[in-house]
C-alpha cells in the first residue's frame, strides 16, 4: 500500500513544538505557537476537540480544570459540551504564570490562518468515540475549505484509530499518523501501534521509549511509515533518535533542539 509522503517540501528532521514551546509559555495557546516560532521552531503540535457550537477549539484535556481553573463551572464540563461563548470567557495562561493572563482558548482556524505557511501543524484529534464522532468531519470540512493555505503544511493524527480513519476517508490528500504508548489509559490492544492497521495511517508517532532500532526497522523500514516519536525534551535523546533514522521529533523544549546540528538551517 504506497502512503502520503510526510510534509515532503519541508527540511528533514522535523521538529514539532509541542503545544508549543510548552516550557516556556501555556500550552495550546496562541502566546505559546507565537514563542515557539521565535525560538526557531520550524514546526507546532496542538490537540483539537470540537465543541457543543461546532467550533474547532484547541486544548488538550477533555475539560478545563488543569488549564483554566478559575472559569466557568471551574472549567470542569467538557469541551464537547460548551458553546464556543462560554469557552472564550475562559483564562488558560494564568495557571503557567501571571504574565500571560487572559490567554483564550485559540480556534484551530486562527492558529492555521497565522502560522501556517510559514510553520508545518501537526493536529492531534482528541476523541474518545467509536461512533457518531463529529471531529473527523468538522476536521476534514475546515482543512478543505482553507485550501492552498495550508497545502504541505498540515498532518492530522490521533491516539483514536477509528476517529483517524474517518478523518483519513474524508481528506486521503492529507498525512496521518496513528499515536501510541504504554500508558494505562491506552487500551491494551493499541499500546505497541497496531491502531496504524485501522486507520491506513501514513507515519506512526511512539513514545519515544518505544522508537527502539526494530521499530525503525519493521514500522519505517519494511511498513514505509516514518517514525517521529514524543515527548523528547533532552537533546543527547533527540539525536539518539534521529540517528536511528526517525524522521523527526516532538518536543516541549524546542529552545533546545534548534542548537542541534541535524536543524540547524
Amino acid at each position: 500500500m504506497s502512503r502520503l509522503p510526510l510534509l515532503p517540501g519541508r527540511k528533514r528532521p522535523l521538529l514539532f513544538a509541542h503545544r508549543g514551546c510548552s516550557s516556556l509559555a501555556p500550552e495550546n495557546t496562541l502566546a505559546s505557537f507565537r514563542k515557539a516560532r521565535e525560538v526557531g521552531a520550524p514546526g507546532i503540535e496542538l490537540d483539537i476537540h470540537v465543541s457543543r457550537t461546532g467550533e474547532l477549539v484547541v486544548a488538550h484535556d477533555d475539560t478545563f480544570v488543569r488549564t483554566a481553573p478559575a472559569g466557568v463551572n471551574g472549567g470542569g464540563r467538557r469541551i464537547e459540551e460548551m458553546s464556543l461563548t462560554e469557552i472564550r470567557t475562559l483564562d488558560v495562561g494564568s495557571f503557567f504564570g501571571a504574565g500571560f493572563g487572559g490567554e483564550r482558548p485559540p480556534l484551530l482556524a486562527e492558529v492555521l490562518e497565522e502560522f501556517c505557511p510559514d510553520l508545518y501543524v501537526d493536529i492531534e484529534l482528541k476523541s474518545r468515540k467509536t461512533k457518531d464522532d463529529p471531529l473527523p468531519a468538522a476536521a476534514a470540512k475546515l482543512l478543505k475549505a482553507m485550501g492552498r493555505a495550508i497545502e504541505e503544511s498540515v498532518t492530522v493524527s490521533s491516539f483514536n484509530p477509528i476517529c483517524l480513519r474517518a478523518f483519513k476517508r474524508a481528506a486521503p490528500h492529507i498525512p496521518t499518523a496513528v499515536i501510541y504508548s504504554v500508558d494505562p489509559e491506552v487500551p491494551w490492544a493499541l499500546r505497541r501501534g497496531a491502531g496504524r492497521f485501522i486507520a491506513g495511517c501514513d507515519y506512526a508517532k511512539p513514545e519515544h521509549a518505544q522508537a527502539t532500532a526494530f521499530a525503525r526497522f519493521r514500522i519505517a523500514g519494511i511498513e514505509g511509515r516514518p517514525l517521529v516519536p514524543w515527548t523528547v525534551d533532552d537533546p543527547v535523546q533527540a539525536e539518539r533518535l534521529l540517528g536511528l533514522g526517525c524522521g523527526g521529533i516532538i518536543t516541549n523544549r524546542p529552545q533546545n533542539m534548534t542548537a542541534l546540528a541535524a536543524f540547524r538551517p
